[in-house]
C-alpha cells in the first residue's frame, strides 16, 4: 500500500471515528458515568442497610407459605418474583416485580423467625434507581431510551477499534509521545487535551472493549447468541424453567410442599450465601431455587428445579443449571454481568471497572474539544487569510 493510500485510509477512518463520536458522545458520557457509580452499589448500600439484619434466635425460619401470606398482605395484588433467604442474622427479602403495564419493583423485608414486617423498599426510586434508569435508558421511556443506549454501545465498539488504528504511530519517533504525557510549562491546552484523549484512550481501550462487548451481550439477543455459539456453546442459551414431571394433585387446604424445600437445601448447601425461592407460576411448572455460592457474584450460582408435587429434582436443558455442569461457553456467558461490573475480580476488579468507566466518560468530552479546536483553528486561519487579502486590496487602492 502506497503512502497516499495509507493517508486516505487514515482520513476515512478518522472521519468515521469523528462522526460516530459526535453522534454518540452524550449517550456514552451518561452511560459511562452512571456505570462507574453503579459498580459500588453493594458497598455503598452497606453503610445504611441495618434493616437487612436481625438478632439470631434459637428458632426455625417461618415457612415459605407464611412468608408469601405476610408479604401479600403488605403489598396486595402484585406478583412475587422471589423470596431470598440469607444467613441466620439476615432478614428475609421478598421481591415483587412486574414489567407491565409499568415497572413495579419493590422489596419487603421480614424477620425470618417471627415474620414481623421490617421495611418496604421501592427499588425503582432513590439514588441507585435513578442511576440505573440513566444507565439503561437515559431516563427516557424504555422503548426509546434502551434502543438508543444499545446501539450507541454497539457503535462504541467501532469507535474504540478505529481509535486504536488512529493511535498507532506512523514512525518510531512518535511512540514515546503516544505512550506517556510529555508536558512542560510551555505545553498548550490543545496538546494536553490531545494527549488525554489518545494516551488514556489507548491504556483503557482493551478494558473498554470488554465493557462494551459485555454490554452488547446484555443488550442484543442476537449478539448474546453469537457470543455463546462462537465460544462452543451447545446448550439452550436462554433461561428455561422445566415443567413438573408429575400431575398436580394438591388440594387447596394442603400445606404447600415447597415449605420443606428451603430447610432441606440449607442442610445440603451449608456454604451457600443465599437461597432465592421462586414460587411455581402455575400447576405445571417446577419450583426454582437459585443458590448463591459467592457473595456479590452471579456466574457460579446453582439453578435448581424441583417437581412441585414430589420435590424431585429436575434437570434443565439450559445453560442455567448447576454450575458444576457448566461447560466453558456456559461459564463465559454466565460470567458476563460479573465481568461487566468488575465483580469477577473482587474489589480490585471493581476499582478497574470504575476507573475505566470514568475515563470512558472523559473520552467524548476530550474528543469534542479536539474536534472543536481543529474546526475553530481552521476558521481562524481562513479569517486570517481573508483579512490579509483585504489589507492588500486596501493598499493597492490607496
Amino acid at each position: 500500500m502506497t503512502r497516499k493510500k495509507r493517508n486516505n485510509k487514515r482520513k476515512r477512518i478518522l472521519q468515521i471515528h469523528k462522526i460516530l463520536g459526535l453522534v454518540t458522545g452524550v449517550v456514552l458520557f451518561i452511560v459511562s458515568i452512571t456505570g462507574c457509580l453503579w459498580v459500588f452499589k453493594e458497598e455503598i448500600e452497606g453503610f445504611y442497610d441495618d434493616y437487612k439484619y436481625v438478632t439470631i434466635e434459637n428458632k426455625k425460619f417461618i415457612t415459605s407459605s407464611s412468608v408469601r401470606h405476610i408479604a401479600e398482605e403488605v403489598i396486595p395484588n402484585k406478583t412475587i418474583h422471589g423470596v431470598i433467604y440469607g444467613k441466620p442474622n439476615e432478614a428475609i427479602e421478598v421481591v415483587f416485580y412486574e414489567a407491565e403495564p409499568e415497572v413495579f419493583y419493590h422489596s419487603v423485608f421480614l424477620n425470618p423467625y417471627s415474620g414481623e414486617f421490617i421495611k418496604r423498599i421501592d427499588n425503582d426510586t432513590g439514588f441507585f434507581g435513578f442511576i440505573l434508569k440513566g444507565h439503561l435508558r437515559l431516563w427516557l421511556p424504555d422503548a426509546i431510551g434502551s434502543r438508543i443506549v444499545s446501539y450507541s454501545i454497539l457503535l462504541f465498539l467501532i469507535i474504540l477499534i478505529s481509535g486504536l488504528f488512529l493511535w498507532w504511530p506512523k514512525n518510531k519517533k512518535n511512540w514515546r509521545q503516544r505512550l506517556k504525557f510529555d508536558w512542560n510549562s510551555k505545553t498548550k491546552w490543545k496538546r494536553k487535551n490531545f494527549d488525554l484523549h489518545t494516551v488514556t484512550g489507548f491504556y483503557i481501550s482493551s478494558f473498554g472493549l470488554i465493557l462494551a462487548f459485555t454490554g452488547c451481550v446484555m443488550a442484543f439477543n442476537w449478539f448474546y447468541f453469537i457470543a455463546y455459539k462462537a465460544t462452543g456453546g451447545d446448550k439452550a442459551p436462554q433461561f428455561i424453567i422445566p415443567n413438573s414431571e408429575s400431575v398436580y394433585n394438591q388440594k387447596p387446604d394442603d400445606t404447600p410442599i415447597y415449605d420443606q424445600l428451603i430447610p432441606m437445601l440449607q442442610k445440603k448447601y451449608t456454604d451457600a450465601k443465599t437461597f432465592e425461592l421462586h414460587y411455581p407460576e402455575n400447576d405445571s411448572t417446577s419450583i426454582l431455587v437459585e443458590v448463591s455460592n459467592s457473595k456479590g457474584l452471579y456466574y457460579n450460582m446453582d439453578y435448581l428445579f424441583f417437581d412441585q408435587n414430589t420435590l424431585q429434582e429436575i434437570e434443565t436443558p439450559s445453560i442455567y443449571g448447576k454450575y458444576k455442569n457448566a461447560k466453558f461457553a456456559d461459564k463465559v456467558i454466565r460470567m458476563n454481568y460479573d465481568i461487566h461490573i468488575g465483580a469477577i475480580g473482587g474489589i480490585a476488579g471493581k476499582i478497574i471497572a470504575f476507573l475505566v468507566s470514568f475515563i470512558c466518560a472523559s473520552l467524548p468530552v476530550s474528543g469534542v474539544l479536539l474536534w472543536y479546536g481543529r474546526k475553530y483553528k481552521k476558521k481562524n486561519i481562513i479569517k486570517s487569510n481573508q483579512d490579509s487579502i483585504s489589507n492588500e486590496i486596501r493598499k493597492e487602492l490607496i
